[in-house]
């Protein structure tokens, strides 16, 4: 065996490798972001999610990405178990695509694809149109190494160390185990089964014994999602064993059936493929993925329950521990769910420093020192959350995130720490209702009704900048502008009363010093939380006027 082909062959191999990596991921970075807003939308029904997962996988070409992100929505509870069946069964369809694009043998033109891809790349300056040629490129890129793998393994063919290793393979549980292996290996069956139509189409590997090694690709498909799953909750391992669990019961029944009807199931889809062996391995990974899916959808409520035999009970939760809801110890950092998964933590932050600032300012207008502890305590959770939540996203900033997610990730540093700002604005209330108790400082029942009007209006400029910020809705949009300023001539009008009153006398020094720091506080939060609802879109609008002027 001469070890120039031996080079050419692994060389190949990493090109293939690389160009689907490139293509994949560039995939993924454009289309990542709008394909999981209608992932998360789309789930409730079962049937539906499977289409949603088949079109998801087909265009990022991955159904590594795909199980890994349902995983991730399982493990943050954004999704339940059975939701995620239908994606997991659409994942498995919708990896195959890539197998059906490399039938068409485009390696005469691969060229092309690479210097179009290089061009749109290195000298357009558009982020979009640069993830584009990345996928471009990469698309060439599969291409010519599936060029040169085949033109190494023609040299190849005569060799009798060759032809000793897959005569190895002529036994069919020997073939389900290689193509196991092989998948695990590389992380994906998208391009164990490529790899595995050039060997059957250059007659390296018998055209039969091809349908076994594509059951064993199936089931190695699993292994990055349970890998992903070892760090997650138990839903997350729940979530990864459904797609195991699946692989592994489709594969036995067809094994059974190959065994019964091998011969005239092979000689049916290659007539089918008009004697394109290439092309017929392709079919053949369709079709096996089309039937198990058709077989075990009316069973995945069935999986699901088995899920919980084989990985009982719930995640222990001490109570005496802080932690956070949706990002955290167990959190699976995945580039396409990592920013969704901030969003979510920080709006449950932004609710909780909400309900401090009210139980803040009950403490103070009703003097209530039982409400004053409850904040203290809650606004050291919000410190947690500060820290926590700043560090994962400087973790995630090291990641290559989709285009918008990128875009977002600014915005969302500015969030965390408005929100921090309110809930410490919340502690200094706090600290006015114990000085008001311990002190014994009067209020006015109109001083206090006032305070209360105004912290109504933040707490509504608020709720509405979370909702804006959490869900991207707009409808509250110019109410959250109008809020804000009034908010703050509300501020002003009640800050000139408060001299007047003082300058009649009609109020302790005491008293007055602890409404106009209220005040003064309440404006200051609803300044906060107009930052939080248009922090997301100032930061997009900042990116693209920095494409402009490039």
């Amino acid at each position: 065996m001469d070890m120039a082909t031996v080079f050419l062959l692994f060389g190949g191999l990493g090109l293939f490798l690389f160009g689907m990596k490139l293509m994949s991921d560039g995939l993924e970075q454009m289309a990542g972001d709008r394909m999981r807003s209608v992932l998360e939308f789309f789930t409730k029904n079962r049937f539906i999610g499977m289409m949603v997962g088949i079109i998801f996988t087909g265009i990022i070409q991955s159904s590594n990405a795909t199980t890994v992100m349902v995983v991730s929505f399982v493990n943050s509870g954004l999704m339940d178990l059975y939701q995620a069946t239908g994606v997991i069964l659409g994942a498995n369809i919708g990896t195959t695509v890539t197998g059906q694009l490399i039938a068409f043998n485009l390696s005469d033109i691969a060229p092309l694809f690479v210097i179009i891809g290089v061009v749109m790349y290195m000298f357009l300056n558009k982020k979009w149109v640069k993830k584009l040629g990345v996928v471009i490129l990469g698309f060439g890129v599969l291409f010519m190494g599936l060029s040169t793998m085949s033109n190494a393994m023609t040299l190849l063919k005569e060799s009798p160390q060759l032809v000793s290793l897959v005569h190895m393979l002529k036994g069919n549980l020997m073939a389900v185990f290689v193509g196991f292996c092989v998948t695990a290996v590389l992380q994906s069956s998208s391009a164990a089964v490529g790899i595995l139509m050039l060997m059957v189409g250059q007659g390296l590997v018998p055209y039969e014994l091809s349908f076994f090694l594509i059951m064993g690709c199936n089931m190695g498909s699993c292994v990055s999602a349970l890998a992903v799953s070892l760090s997650g909750k138990k839903d997350a391992k729940r979530a990864a064993s459904i797609h195991a669990l699946f692989n592994v019961i489709g594969t036995v029944i067809v094994y059974i059936i190959l065994m019964i009807g091998l011969r005239p199931i092979a000689d049916g889809l290659l007539t089918f493929s008009g004697g394109d062996l290439s092309r017929a391995v392709a079919n053949a990974n369709s079709l096996i993925k089309v039937f198990e899916v058709i077989v075990l959808f009316p069973f995945m409520g069935w999986i699901v329950k088995a899920t919980y035999l084989i990985i009982p009970g719930e995640d222990a939760r001490p109570s005496d521990v802080f932690e956070l809801k949706y990002i955290g110890k167990g959190t699976m950092l995945s580039s396409t769910t990592a920013v969704v998964d901030a969003i979510h933590e920080l709006q449950h932050m932004g609710e909780v420093a909400l309900n401090n600032l009210r139980l803040s300012m009950d403490a103070l207008a009703q003097k209530d020192e039982e409400k004053a502890q409850e904040v203290y305590r809650q606004e050291a959770y919000i410190d947690y959350m500060n820290q926590e939540i700043t560090n994962y996203l400087v973790k995630i900033n090291e990641m290559d995130l989709p285009m918008a997610d990128a875009k977002m990730l600014g915005g969302l540093f500015h969030v965390v720490n408005d929100i921090e700002r309110i809930g410490d604005h919340a502690e200094n209330f706090a600290d006015s209702a114990m000085e008001r108790i311990n002190k014994k400082i009067p209020f006015s029942e109109k001083a206090v009704r006032q305070l209360q009007e105004m912290t109504e209006m933040v707490l509504k400029v608020l709720e509405y900048a979370l909702d804006m910020f959490s869900n991207q809705n707009l409808e509250h949009m110019r109410e959250i502008v109008e809020l804000e300023d009034a908010v703050d001539e509300y501020e002003k009008k009640l800050q000139r009363s408060h001299v007047k009153r003082l300058s009649k006398e009609k109020c302790t020094p005491e008293a007055g010093m602890l409404y106009s720091d209220a005040l003064s506080g309440l404006e200051r939060v609803a300044d906060h939380a107009t930052n939080i609802a248009f922090a997301i879109m100032e930061s997009e609008s900042i990116d693209e006027m920095e494409d402009e002027e490039v």
